[in-house]
């Protein structure tokens, strides 16, 4: 699996996790220089705290497009140390 966001590749992995449609990437697999922190996180009822980051390619913002867990959930397992997309982030296969 492959996600772009503005003509850039930002993961690529044959090992996603798929959880309710949302691919998650090994950080491993992030091209780390179009991430940033973010200081957004929500609460999830069963998937715990989510944490985000923007995507920055050339200067444009992708604010919060991409979240990832730290704890495991009891109810989601296998998803801390990965990641997942939205916000116009095209996932392909």
């Amino acid at each position: 699996m492959k996600a772009f966001w503005n003509n850039k590749l930002l993961a690529e992995s044959e090992e996603t996790v798929i959880i309710e449609g949302d691919h998650y990437f090994p950080f491993d697999s992030l091209n780390k220089q179009y991430f940033r922190e973010s200081d957004t996180n929500r609460i999830c009822p069963w998937r715990g705290i989510a944490y985000y980051l923007d995507i920055d390619v050339n200067g444009e913002i992708n604010k919060d497009a991409a979240w990832y867990f730290l704890d495991e959930s009891k109810v989601i397992k296998g998803i801390v140390g990965r990641i997942a997309f939205w916000r116009g982030v095209e996932i392909t296969g």
